[in-house]
């Protein structure tokens, strides 16, 4: 058995971008089928930044400890828990308890169940030393796996990665990554390269080189606004076969239609503040084209993603940075000024 403390570190705010302050609280005892897993790394994902901001204030319950990209390593078992055991390493997703039993979950789609709970919105996340989770719900991370690359693959990966199978891209065709320089875009350019896409990459010129060493075969100056769409059809020889869309602002995601080719996917992934966009219907019908929505993954595309990592096919560019360090993180969001995936270092 274990021996822990009674009191752990958490990173806490009550209100709508108010302070976030380190606070000592209990440790939770794990139920009859949980685990409680020590979190020794967090992913700190654009929409820990928005349920801060109270931009999501929908489904954000307060006080609230953020965080839903947790990788640790188990530390109690629950009673009736089978296929855990101490010292196992586990992942923290963004949703959990799952219904298991409506026709999103039985047809592996259980991030539509209309039941789900969200670490970092409205249940205590990701940004504290301990939490317990249902064991089902906790992602198996394979044990010569390194701790601080799986924790991003939770959501920022495994949202990647699914919107990169969504988008029907076969290997050796093209797939446009919009705000391809970011957390996501980073290890999108690897996901897509390594199942075989060809990756046109669009972000600020200044992420030029860093997109290009990730794999990205092309890169367009998403600031340049007048070429972009020409840009993309010349690169791509008519149009891009798919389009995954990054970027949380409305004029990437509206250029898409335009250089995106016949029969081609759009897959909107970034979600703008302002998310409502005028779309005219007609190129879906005379073009054929297909949009879809995405969010995350289920078990599988979890475990789909994080093989890549776990054989080092997928590298995490990251970025450790101090439990009392994350306020200045969402700093450099809002400025633009992150080039890599930040990750807060619990683990000493």
């Amino acid at each position: 058995m274990v021996r822990l403390p009674e009191t752990q570190r958490a990173l806490v705010f009550d209100h709508f971008n108010g302070p976030l302050d380190i606070q000592k609280i209990p440790i939770p005892e794990p139920k009859d089928d949980e685990i409680l897993v020590r979190i020794l790394y967090s992913g700190i994902c654009h929409s820990d930044l928005h349920a801060w901001l109270g931009d999501l204030e929908f489904f954000t319950e307060l006080p609230l400890i953020g965080g839903h990209e947790g990788a640790g390593e188990v530390v109690q078992v629950g009673a009736k828990v089978k296929d855990w055991k101490v010292g196992d390493k586990a992942g923290i997703k963004l949703f959990n308890n799952h219904c298991l039993s409506c026709e999103s979950c039985k047809n592996g789609n259980e991030q539509h169940c209309k039941v789900t709970q969200n670490y970092g919105f409205n249940r205590s996340g990701t940004f504290q030393e301990y939490l317990v989770i249902r064991a089902i719900d906790a992602a198996k991370i394979p044990s010569h796996t390194n701790l601080a690359q799986a924790a991003p693959i939770m959501c920022a990966g495994v949202t990647v990665y699914k919107a990169l199978k969504q988008s029907e891209v076969k290997p050796g065709q093209t797939v446009v990554l919009t705000g391809a320089g970011g957390g996501l875009g980073s290890l999108g350019i690897q996901f897509a390269k390594a199942m075989g896409m060809r990756v046109v990459a669009i972000d600020n010129k200044i992420k030029k080189d860093h997109c290009l060493e990730l794999g990205a075969e092309w890169f367009v100056d998403g600031f340049d606004t007048k070429n972009v769409i020409k840009t993309v059809i010349e690169l791509t020889d008519g149009g891009a076969h798919g389009v995954v869309n990054l970027a949380a602002a409305k004029q990437p995601m509206e250029q898409t239609f335009e250089y995106v080719r016949e029969n081609g996917t759009i897959v909107f992934v970034g979600l703008p503040k302002d998310s409502r966009i005028t779309l005219d219907t007609s190129p879906f019908i005379f073009r054929g084209l297909t949009l879809k929505g995405s969010i995350v993954g289920n078990r599988a595309d979890v475990d789909e993603a994080m093989d890549f990592v776990a054989r080092g096919i997928v590298k995490v560019p990251l970025e450790k940075v101090k439990l009392e360090e994350v306020a200045e993180v969402y700093q450099r969001m809002l400025d633009g000024k992150i080039n890599s995936r930040c990750v807060v270092d619990l683990s000493f």
